[in-house]
């Protein structure tokens, strides 16, 4: 993996995530993850489902406490800091669920422009223009005014998206964000996030959609029992892996997910 040393050294270091260690009940979760972002970089997260990822995503996001290990954002190391250090923290860093996780009573654009009133303390006109400019963003523009009962799982994870990026992230987290959505409604969720890598975003990314992971990723992360196994870019952990595990795993997810193109 690339580090500071390395090739990366002249790229800028958004997240490092050093050592991370989490248990639930007795059981080891996460065991010892570490890997650097640097700006602009879109890492994918792989590996089979209870393997810790999303708790992984938790960690960074510190909505779960690691009980080992540090996060850095910058040159700001972040874990176990008092609850108005991380929140300022978790406003840099934009999580989207699998979920959608919607105010059902709130339209698409109050969605998004609530946390920039209640939590950046911006008037109510600077809100609504910011999360116009953001759901125009993600292609929902003319939807801003309904529901999220009105609206389709593509779209309410697009307005998901919208909230979070209207915060004005430097790294933006993505939880399998198409894991609830039906086949057809996928390609819109990935669309706007390949767009987003395009722009320069800076994201880590968990999913199983293998054609979107090749086309955006700059590093894939394979997970096993919850220790990184292996990892590189694309080309290599799709073609070359060092492990037999990481090759069986990957050829299972093609074949259920489609090929390396996107394609059934």
């Amino acid at each position: 993996m690339k580090g500071p040393e390395g090739m990366n050294q002249k790229k800028e270091l958004i997240l490092r995530i050093k050592d991370i260690h989490k248990s639930f009940g007795g059981k080891e979760v996460l065991k010892g993850i570490s890997f650097d972002v640097y700006k602009g970089e879109t890492k994918v997260i792989i590996g089979p489902s209870g393997m810790g990822k999303s708790t992984l995503l938790r960690c960074i996001n510190q909505l779960t406490f690691p009980d080992q290990g540090t996060i850095w954002l910058r040159d700001q190391e972040v874990t176990h800091h008092n609850l108005r250090e991380i929140n300022l923290f978790r406003q840099k860093i934009g999580m989207v669920f699998q979920d959608f996780n919607l105010f059902d009573h709130l339209d698409a654009v109050r969605n998004v422009e609530i946390a920039l009133i209640k939590v950046k303390g911006m008037k109510k006109e600077e809100a609504r223009e910011k999360a116009m400019h953001e759901l125009k963003k993600v292609g929902l523009g003319k939807q801003a005014s309904l529901y999220p009962a009105q609206l389709s799982g593509g779209q309410k994870q697009r307005v998901s998206i919208a909230r979070a990026l209207a915060m004005d992230p430097e790294v933006m987290l993505f939880d399998e964000p198409t894991s609830a959505l039906d086949p057809e409604l996928i390609g819109e969720v990935l669309g706007v996030m390949q767009k987003l890598a395009r722009e320069g975003m800076t994201m880590v990314v968990i999913t199983h959609e293998m054609g979107f992971a090749r086309s955006v990723a700059d590093e894939i992360i394979f997970l096993e029992k919850g220790k990184l196994l292996e990892s590189g870019p694309p080309e290599i952990l799709f073609y070359q892996p060092k492990y037999e595990r990481t090759r069986r795993f990957l050829f299972k997810l093609t074949e259920l997910y489609g090929d390396l193109n996107g394609k059934k």
